[in-house]
């Protein structure tokens, strides 16, 4: 929820993918009990792949970073928005029946109130960012998208079923690496991003490991193949839990989020 202020790394960058360690049990929790395999994806349903990989930047701090990939035309994107009865994204899971996912959205105020624009199914909520940021969204006709605000700004007019806002923009398409005002310190990250096969990714980081310059270095710097990236709300707020194949997999936010983004099946 806070700002981000300071300057980009420009330390080399290398990344460490290993094969050993298991991610822990405190945050990276299944059901099932099951171990999860490093640099594999896995198949949970159609459209639905998990994968785990062990990120190392230059300060030499490190994490098990979990990737939910999906297919776009087998899943829709709900946002749900509640101000005054935040929950975890646990519990957010929990209410919505037949959730394949549900992950943190953007960022908001000690009220709970976004301090962008949301919208859930259809209503409009807030005001939009303007000159920075971007926006996660579902058009009139179905279709998720992911713009940066400076590009593209947002217009009132605009018939959207399903939107959150958040900032910055990590990467623009093509895979630009953007420049941006970070914090420096380490806090628990999540990224929404599309790839270049256009599939829809989320990305978190459970443990307070990276700068934001740092996990963008990372971002670009993996194999995911990354097409344009926006930052959600991190620190407290960073969860994801997957629900998909018999299943329920995923790392809690540690406080109650008011915008919960929800992948359902087609």
């Amino acid at each position: 929820m806070s700002a981000w202020l300071v300057t980009a790394c420009q330390l080399p960058l290398t990344i460490s993918i290993t094969g050993v360690g298991t991610p822990s049990p405190t945050t990276l929790a299944a059901t099932d009990g099951s171990s999860r395999p490093l640099d594999r994806w896995l198949t949970l349903t159609t459209g639905v792949e998990l994968r785990y990989e062990h990120w190392k930047g230059p300060s030499g701090n490190e994490d098990t970073i979990m990737i939910a990939r999906f297919e776009p035309q087998h899943v829709a994107l709900r946002v749900l928005y509640s101000p005054s009865a935040p929950h975890f994204i646990s519990d957010w899971l929990k209410l919505e029946r037949g959730a394949l996912a549900v992950v943190n959205g953007g960022y908001f105020n000690d009220q709970g109130e976004a301090t962008g624009l949301v919208v859930s199914d259809g209503q409009v909520y807030g005001a939009s960012y303007s000159g920075f940021g971007g926006m996660l969204y579902v058009d009139s006709q179905g279709t998720i998208h992911l713009r940066s605000l400076s590009q593209y700004p947002y217009s009132p007019g605009e018939q959207l079923q399903q939107a959150t806002q958040s900032s910055p923009m990590l990467v623009l398409p093509g895979g630009k690496r953007t420049q941006f005002d970070a914090d420096a310190s380490s806090n628990r990250r999540t990224v929404v991003a599309f790839d270049k096969e256009g599939r829809l990714l989320f990305i978190i980081s459970p443990e307070a490991a990276f700068s934001l310059d740092e996990f963008d270095d990372l971002l670009l710097a993996s194999d995911l193949n990354i097409d344009v990236a926006l930052n959600l709300d991190g620190g407290s707020s960073t969860g994801m839990y997957l629900n998909a194949g018999g299943q329920r997999v995923g790392v809690d936010s540690l406080t109650p989020v008011p915008i919960a983004l929800v992948l359902q099946p087609r």
